[in-house]
């Protein structure tokens, strides 16, 4: 008899399980559907030797000290600030949008201090945000809207911003410096030694069993727990009974070259034509020393694994509704961006598992949960509009 099954061994699932194991020895059976633990962070040293994330890139960023020092029990950090550009007009740009995409975009001398007079200037007025379009041109114009935010939107969801809820781009930075670094986050780093290894140590405690290759609705008649915690697609425990919760997917095309550096960036945009969103170079996320370099492309598609649950009216509607049997269903619990139908990004998951574990247990004062709920509920800058951290960007 386990205490817990666990439905999914990603960020969320494997936090739980480590704090409900180590700290209250409860009997826990870990479970995911694929070879192997991590979820869409699990990352692997390819054929030629270089360790690269399957999934798209997963970069770790946040403002909780809590979360970071958790993390930090199970992996040394490399310190790594991550930097974007984008291809566009035939030159390379940096995103976000600072002083320096201006200046390279239009020809300009603008200084910090002229760029926000500046972009008054081009901004539209809207008179209500009520689309992601118009979050965009009422803050940076019509034209940086074309060049840099519409075909990169178009790709990722397959729908226009004009179709797409405010959220998506309402926390698109703009930088009025030469700020160039993606987040903004006290915390930026790396597992120094990846990702895998982080949750190798997690989860290496005699009261975790894991079952790898394991399907759930194959095995939940055939084991005996006393709750259940699940952080697969919450409309796939309900067997879809009012519908599937729509997603976006993505498919990889991962590449190994025989040089040192493919592109001058970490991650290089295509709002463009191309059909893949962007080029990710691994050795810049991890430092790896090696004579050779992988990259992965990115193609959003409408079929297969769930990544980004879209972000539209009708969808929070019938997330509603799966939400309400969620809250009936006794000793059943949902968890992770699957199991809430929410895009987190990794700490977020995280803050996500710890509260969940504070309110099971009643170990935690209220006080406690509540503050890793807080946390689990900050979206970050650019967590609605998915170019990087897959977090894939990931998914727990």
């Amino acid at each position: 008899m386990f205490d817990y099954l666990i439905v999914g061994a990603g960020f969320a699932g494997s936090v739980l399980a480590e704090r409900l194991a180590s700290v209250h020895n409860k009997k826990v059976l870990l479970i995911d559907k694929r070879p192997h633990i991590g979820g869409n962070a699990f990352d692997f040293y390819n054929d030629a030797g270089v360790l690269v994330h399957k999934y798209g890139p997963h970069i770790f960023h946040t403002n909780s000290s809590q979360v970071f020092e958790y993390l930090s029990q199970f992996t040394e950090w490399r310190p790594y600030e991550h930097r974007v550009l984008a291809s566009v007009d035939n030159m390379l740009v940096p995103i976000p949008i600072n002083v320096d995409t201006l200046n390279l975009l239009y020809k300009l001398k603008l200084t910090p201090d002229q760029m926000e007079a500046y972009l008054a200037s081009v901004a539209e007025s809207c008179s209500s945000i009520r689309t992601s379009e118009d979050v965009v041109v009422s803050r940076v114009g019509r034209e940086l809207y074309e060049k840099l935010f519409r075909n990169y939107t178009r790709k990722q969801w397959g729908l226009d911003p004009s179709e797409l809820d405010p959220s998506v781009t309402a926390r698109v930075p703009v930088r009025m410096s030469h700020d160039d670094r993606y987040f903004s986050d006290t915390y930026q780093a790396m597992p120094l030694h990846g990702y895998t290894r982080m949750f190798e140590a997690m989860l290496d405690h005699p009261n975790i069993q894991i079952m790898l290759g394991t399907d759930f609705g194959d095995l939940r008649a055939r084991v005996d727990y006393r709750e259940l915690v699940y952080s697969g697609p919450i409309d796939e425990y309900f067997n879809y009974c009012f519908g599937p919760l729509p997603y976006r997917s993505l498919r990889f095309r991962h590449e190994t070259h025989d040089r040192a550096r493919f592109q001058v960036a970490p991650v290089v945009n295509y709002p463009n034509e191309h059909a893949y969103t962007r080029i990710t170079e691994f050795k810049y996320l991890t430092g790896q020393d090696h004579k050779g370099t992988s990259i992965v492309y990115e193609y959003p598609q409408a079929e297969g694994d769930p990544y980004y649950p879209i972000p539209r009216p009708e969808n929070a509607v019938l997330y509603r509704r799966y939400q309400e049997l969620a809250a009936n269903s006794k000793g059943v619990h949902f968890l992770g961006r699957l199991g809430t139908y929410k895009y987190y990004n990794m700490d977020q998951v995280t803050a996500q598992a710890l509260a969940l574990c504070a309110r099971l247990t009643g170990a935690s004062s209220p006080a406690i949960a509540h503050k890793f709920m807080t946390v689990a509920a900050k979206t970050s800058m650019i967590a609605q509009q998915p170019a990087l951290e897959n977090e894939p960007q990931e998914a727990a």
